[in-house]
């Protein structure tokens, strides 16, 4: 009999989940924690927490990057903001050419006191960030390439999955705790349809950002073009009168116009010629103003004469093809670069849901088969799927915590400390997949559970011991920046906690009721909510 339309994408839902679903749930996770990669940066470096912005924190800077870099062909300042506290001043002497901002010179500056800071060398959320679509250990390319076919596997699954479930918008509805499958099918449909929309362009503007490397031969026909048009020129005019014993204008009255024109505050300055008779200011958002800003630098700025203060030029978003202009607005949605605090938390929340749908699914295929062999014995793949699952779900938050953990207790000074951070995330990561080979399956889920759990709620125990500042003294202060950090590892660990626990209350007999018999310990039973 030939398998119907629903029948087939029913199988291909299944198989394109379950053959990268493991990988996808890496991708997931680590792109949801790099959704505030900045903030997990910040608190990987302790040694910047001092810092405290004020009024005077911009002309502060630009006296100590003066002082740092006095013959420099440019001075960049990022300044801080909701994402962090201290101010990062870079240079390109003369002669350099034209390098990227990665590559500049560069030093740490403490906001409120303009003393130099040194912080302590780290991966930080960039090892997540970049983790999440590039892998690691691998050339770049073949990591894109991989994380690009997992991701087409995602799409394959969503479409085929809205396809499959007739009725999932009304199952979103219906939640039946202490059902075994049904209950994994229940969280699996909800987690899936209540962010069915950011699952959608999530994936579908991943696909995008790596269709240069998944298909290239539209830029090798072409060649590769830089990002975006020339930048404008500033016409030329006479040198405007300098004050004796002033070099620059003040920065308040010029920052506060592009607040002001911009509704949001500077992110960043750039001084072009500093030591020349022309130097030219320009100012930048903090946050991409508009959707077809795509890139991370974004085009609106506003150019000044640093010497006199005057207005030379406002660049606003470009125009742009239809096609750039589709291109630019899913790379911002992909990577929320103009997203506030609120936003980005909307898009973690619906990042952890993306991550829970990718999980149910694995664990569902798993339970589904052990209901259909009933007591027959377990094929090994069946149990290889089942045990790898453990390490995948469970090992790989648990590997996250350990990479904060590295951060706090690995010694300062030790030769390539970044790369002795993801040493340890790599190797408690293996050590979760091979957990459950030496443990019963319910206990191993049990174990991973509470594992992740204890070390995400002991990080903030941990940061007092080894930092003077506490949860109970940021959240007295107001400094919401580390105090979030502490708070949302308590909130995660308090989810693991609560799976932890109803892993352990799980009676597979209440299940089996007059079914038939109660299902072995060594079959794969993870909880379902009761």
């Amino acid at each position: 009999m030939v398998p119907g339309f629903r029948q087939v994408n029913s199988w291909l839902h299944g198989w394109s989940g379950l053959i990268l679903g493991w990988l996808l749930y890496a991708v997931f996770l680590t792109g949801t924690y790099s959704f505030f990669r900045d903030e997990i940066t910040w608190w990987m470096q302790p040694e910047l927490h001092g810092s405290i912005p004020d009024a005077e924190t911009p002309e502060r800077a630009l006296a100590k990057v003066a002082e740092l870099a006095p013959t420099a062909a440019l001075w960049s300042v990022i300044l801080p903001s909701d994402r962090t506290e201290s101010v990062r001043l870079l240079w390109r002497e003369a002669g350099q050419g034209e390098m990227r901002g990665r590559r500049m010179s560069g030093r740490h500056m403490d906001a409120g006191t303009g003393a130099l800071l040194t912080p302590r060398e780290t991966s930080g959320g960039e090892f997540l960030y970049h983790f999440h679509f590039e892998l690691y250990a691998m050339p770049r390319t073949w990591g894109r390439w991989i994380v690009g076919i997992a991701t087409m596997a995602m799409f394959v699954a969503i479409v085929s999955g809205v396809i499959t479930h007739k009725k999932i918008f009304t199952d979103f509805f219906t939640f039946r705790p202490g059902k075994g499958q049904r209950s994994w099918l229940d969280a699996h449909n909800v987690t899936a349809v209540l962010s069915l929309p950011f699952h959608v362009m999530i994936t579908f503007s991943g696909l995008v950002l790596l269709a240069g490397t998944l298909m290239p031969w539209g830029n090798l026909a072409a060649g590769v073009q830089g990002r975006g048009g020339q930048p404008a020129t500033v016409a030329a005019g006479p040198a405007p009168e300098v004050e004796p014993g002033s070099r620059f204008a003040p920065l308040a009255p010029m920052l506060a116009a592009a607040e002001v024109a911009w509704g949001q505050p500077v992110g960043r300055f750039v001084v072009s010629d500093p030591a020349g008779p022309r130097p030219v200011l320009e100012l930048a958002p903090r946050y991409n103003p508009s959707l077809l800003e795509g890139g991370g630098g974004g085009a609106t700025r506003m150019r000044f004469d640093a010497r006199s203060g005057t207005l030379l030029e406002s660049v606003g978003t470009p125009e742009r093809s239809a096609a750039r202009a589709v291109a630019a607005s899913l790379n911002s949605l992909h990577r929320g670069r103009f997203a506030d605090p609120l936003l980005r938390w909307v898009y973690f929340l619906a990042g952890v849901g993306g991550t829970l749908m990718v999980a149910t699914g694995l664990v569902l295929w798993s339970v589904k088969r052990a209901a259909q062999r009933r007591d027959a014995p377990a094929p090994f793949g069946h149990r290889l799927v089942a045990n790898l699952n453990v390490g995948a779900v469970a090992g790989m938050p648990v590997a996250i915590a350990a990479h904060f953990w590295a951060n706090r207790l690995l010694p300062v000074d030790l030769p390539d400390r970044a790369g002795w951070e993801i040493n340890v995330f790599f190797l408690v990561w293996l050590l979760t997949f091979l957990h459950p080979l030496l443990r019963p399956l319910k206990r191993a889920w049990v174990e991973q559970l509470a594992a992740a759990a204890a070390l995400l709620a002991l990080l903030p125990v941990l940061n007092a011991l080894t930092t003077p500042f506490t949860l109970i003294d940021t959240l007295a202060a107001g400094r919401w920046l580390l105090a979030g950090f502490d708070l949302t590892m308590l909130g995660l660990a308090a989810l693991f906690a609560v799976a932890a626990w109803k892993m352990h209350r799980h009676d597979p007999t209440r299940k089996a009721g007059r079914a038939g018999p109660a299902r072995r310990e060594d079959q794969p039973a993870p909880v379902a909510a009761e």
